[in-house]
This record gives structure tokens, C-alpha cells and sequence, in this order.
């Protein structure tokens, strides 16, 4: 159902992210472009909506820890990179791209938000109503 005053847009207008990984565990962190911004993220990117996003690569568990005074979260998920560097057949051993999978989340934000997105200045035709 539409409601008005909202936008739908992808987590990377709002946020920026980074991989990091230690032997099967995946550590992805999340940071607010603007302060603003934050706690939108912290109601929306709960560990059941991750583990969700996630869901095609069957985490067993997903932590979330809040960094308030950075503005950003950082997510532990467990089991998701295929058993390891040494160990997955995939391209990706250590997971690099996984932040960026979780910055393609949709997230929804107040429209009021809207000048405070990456790239709101260039190319708000883009953003998706619902």
C-alpha cells in the first residue's frame, strides 16, 4: 500500500559500508550519511531484516551492534561465506561485495529526508514513491 510522505530507495543513498571477514563470518558495517539519517537506519536494518536480505546465502545467525555516536551499526553474520578464505569456491572468498549487496536494500525513509540522500541533487527522478 502507497503512503504518502514516504520514499522507497536503496540503503546506499542513505548510508555507506564496508567488508570485513574472519574465517566464515562476514563483518559488514553501516554508516549514516548524515546524522539525520540514523535512526531511519537503526528501525529498518534490524538483524531479522538482514538475515532476510541475506537469506540466499543462509546466515545462521545475524548480530546487529549500534554505534550511535558514529552514526552507524556494524552486522556480524555467521556462515556466510561458503567456510572460509581457505575454504569457498566462490570468486568472492573473503566477501567484499556483501556490503555492497546490503547497501542495495530498499529501505524507506520520510520524504522531508530526501535532500539529505547521496545523489538527491542530481537524480531524485530516480527515487521509487510507495
Amino acid at each position: 500500500m502507497d503512503t504518502p510522505g514516504f520514499i522507497t530507495v536503496p540503503l546506499y543513498r542513505a548510508a555507506h559500508g564496508r567488508t570485513g571477514d574472519k574465517g566464515n563470518r562476514s563483518n559488514i558495517s553501516v554508516i549514516a550519511w548524515h546524522p539525520e539519517l540514523y535512526p531511519v537506519l537503526v528501525e529498518q536494518l534490524t538483524g531479522e531484516a538482514v538475515a532476510r536480505h541475506f537469506a540466499h546465502r543462509q546466515p545462521s545467525h545475524v548480530a546487529r551492534y549500534l554505534l550511535p555516536t558514529l552514526g552507524a551499526m556494524n552486522f556480524v553474520l555467521d556462515d556466510v561465506l561458503d567456510g572460509g578464505v581457505n575454504d569457498a569456491l566462490n570468486l568472492d572468498t573473503h566477501g567484499k561485495a556483501l556490503s555492497f549487496w546490503l547497501l542495495d536494500m530498499p529501505i524507506r525513509l520520510p520524504a522531508h529526508l530526501l535532500p539529505l540522500l547521496k545523489g538527491s541533487h542530481i537524480e531524485i527522478s530516480n527515487t521509487r514513491d510507495t
